[in-house]
């Protein structure tokens, strides 16, 4: 197990943590101590000069290997998500979709989720038409849809989309959009890009829009109370590799790797996040959320050749917080008094917040996750990662869809210890 104890001497860039109070990522409530969030100036302390990308056609998933486990698949989920995909969508219709080039605003989600939703259709359509050319090329294997998906991103790319958006530590939340549409972009394209022939103009056009939007967007550091340091740190991490390793940029790429000895340092005995598990009757909701983009990101980091997920970081490993999730899942009570027992658990009945586990499955084949996600599959995430069942489910693990939606409405009701 690769271990890690102290700081050392910076080579992660200060400029993309400039502006910033070098105060904690303190914590808003449970009595957690806010010494326990490492700081932004013990991040820029890290010396992760031993990553550099060192594959960059590697996707987050190996395309050609699971294509190839796809052609004489006779799994029922499997065949599922592929009939479902090889009807694939017009190319036309979609290239007719205008890129985002004005000033994005988006009212907060907790305030106004009526209104939230309604700004938010456009950002969803982008990230669910990348997501399924994406998956349509991995269904069928048919260049069409890799080809589309190029000449998709190159429109937006040409028009510099994304590129303005409204942002104030009170109102961050085009700035939170923005970070899920660079990193659905930056994986589809991903799946695609080995496979592409010719279209260099194009790809070059793409690949320089990405790296330009992930520079931006992570210059702005966040609140020095939760964003800079928490679940949306973790999305800035998660473009940060894929596009880092799109584009050969070391400096993207360990960016993103901060994220993983950050979390890792922050865990309390428990296995807590403590930025995560500081939100009241969300806590249960968002160490979960946490895991989704922080096991993504490993993923990626992994496919460069990495034993992230054997990384030790003051003696906690990423294990521990998924032992602490499914533990907080099956009784609230662990919590202790860290977070009220009155867990908000509508997240449970919602697959999207799971496609983390279908991942952790390739590696460690838990029998808890192996229970949950039986009920889940398949699994769909429209930005971190697509077809994540399609991409990743072993063809014996499950045969067929579960239909029980009483079970699912009994864990969003009741918590899974309950049912």
């Amino acid at each position: 197990m690769t271990q890690f104890t102290g700081l050392r001497r910076a080579s992660l860039p200060q400029r993309l943590l400039s502006g910033l109070s070098l105060a904690l990522c303190g914590l808003g409530a449970g009595g957690l101590p806010a010494a326990q969030a490492m700081t932004l100036e013990e991040r820029a302390e890290l010396d992760l000069s031993e990553y550099k990308v060192t594959a960059p056609d590697a996707s987050y998933l190996d395309v050609e290997a699971r294509m190839t486990l796809l052609e004489d698949v006779d799994n029922a989920i499997l065949l599922q998500e592929i009939d479902k995909l090889s009807t694939g969508t017009s190319c036309q219709q979609l290239l007719a979709y205008d890129p985002i080039d004005t000033r994005m605003r988006i009212p907060g989600y907790y305030p106004s989720p009526e209104e939230w939703e309604l700004a938010s259709e456009p950002l969803f359509q982008f990230e669910d038409s990348v997501s399924q050319l994406a998956g349509s090329y991995v269904a069928t294997g048919d260049d069409y849809y890799a080809e589309c998906l190029v000449r998709f991103l190159d429109k937006w790319a040409q028009e510099d989309a994304l590129t303005n958006y409204y942002y104030d530590p009170i109102e961050p939340q085009a700035w939170f959009a923005t970070e899920s549409m660079i990193f659905a972009a930056a994986m589809a394209y991903s799946v695609v890009r080995p496979e592409i022939e010719g279209m260099q103009e194009e790809r070059k056009r793409i690949e320089a829009w990405l790296n330009d939007l992930a520079h931006q967007h992570a210059a702005i550091p966040g609140q020095s109370i939760g964003s800079c340091c928490n679940n949306h740190f973790y999305r800035r991490a998660l473009y940060g590799t894929m596009v880092g390793v799109l584009t050969e940029d070391d400096e993207l790429f360990r960016f993103g790797v901060s994220a993983i000895y950050s979390a890792l340092h922050d865990l309390t005995e428990e296995g807590a996040l403590p930025l995560e598990v500081s939100r009241g009757r969300r806590a249960t909701h968002y160490q979960n959320y946490a895991l989704l983009y922080l096991i993504t990101n490993m993923q990626i980091i992994s496919r460069q050749g990495y034993d992230i997920f054997d990384l030790e970081v003051e003696g906690n490993t990423i294990h521990d917080a998924v032992d602490f999730a499914l533990e907080i899942f099956e009784d609230p009570a662990a919590l202790g008094d860290m977070a009220p027992l009155e867990q908000y658990t509508g997240f449970l009945k919602d697959n999207q917040y799971f496609s983390w586990m279908e991942i952790y499955q390739t590696r460690y084949h838990d029998p808890q996750i192996a229970e949950f996600i039986r009920r889940m599959r398949p699994i769909y995430n429209r930005s971190a990662g697509g077809y994540i069942t399609l991409y990743f489910m072993e063809p014996d693990a499950q045969r067929n869809i579960v239909m029980d939606e009483k079970q699912r409405e009994d864990a969003a009701f009741k918590g899974l210890g309950e049912q």
